[in-house]
């Protein structure tokens, strides 16, 4: 599949993004990287998610695949003979979905509401963010990564809302490492793949854009 036109269209904090990002490099893929401008997105865009208008969507030879757990589970089906992300047992397979999707209900909209929100609604969000994440601490358990030894499909579901932690503590005023070590020590783990290393931005630059962000809101 030497000839293949892959496009990516994205925007740089998105979490979601992340996912296709890291597969993509994990699997030695080249595509091409289009920045979308979310406030004014591009005819492209529009034309290739006419449902969600959301990012990220994978472009395969003028195709569009759309959510980033649909786009990483294509990359692997298209691409399976090299860095396998999903196991080959059904059942590890099944569970790896499980949590995907998992994290997807659950994690941001939680996680937002700890820099979007004030008082009580905030409050609440921390609580539940640190229960979500205590249960997905439980899930990886004593293993290494969420596949077991090798880093893999759950694995890249999670690591992009790392480099949010820092904003989520700043303005949640808490300790992730403090509540989840065993994540932490896991998210440091992945981060020494360069895949992850390379895709994932700078936490404090993801601070500024909260920043930004609260501004738009009237927060700061």
């Amino acid at each position: 599949m030497a000839n293949d036109e892959l496009i990516l269209l994205d925007f740089w904090p998105s979490m979601f993004g992340m996912r296709l990002r890291i597969a993509l490099a994990e699997k030695e893929i080249k595509y091409e990287y289009k920045e979308e401008d979310l406030r004014n997105k591009s005819p492209l865009l529009l034309q290739m998610n006419p449902i969600h208008k959301k990012i990220p969507v994978l472009i395969h030879n003028g195709k569009p695949i759309c959510e980033s757990i649909i786009g990483v589970e294509y990359i692997e089906e298209v691409w399976k003979d090299k860095a396998p992300l999903l196991p080959s047992d059904p059942y590890e397979r099944a569970q790896a979905r499980f949590w995907a999707d998992y994290i997807d209900k659950k994690l941001y909209d939680t996680a937002r509401k700890i820099y979007t929100t004030t008082g009580d609604e905030q409050e609440a969000g921390k609580k539940d963010f640190i229960e979500i994440l205590k249960v997905l601490e439980g899930a990886l358990g004593e293993k290494p990564y969420y596949g077991g030894d090798n880093f893999g499909f759950g694995d890249i579901a999670l690591i992009g809302f790392y480099c949010w932690f820092h904003a989520y503590e700043v303005y949640g005023n808490f300790s992730i490492e403090a509540e989840c070590p065993k994540l932490v020590a896991w998210a440091k783990r992945c981060m020494k793949r360069d895949s992850v290393a390379k895709t994932l931005p700078d936490q404090h630059k993801v601070l500024e854009f909260v920043k930004i962000l609260r501004e738009k809101l009237g927060l700061e």
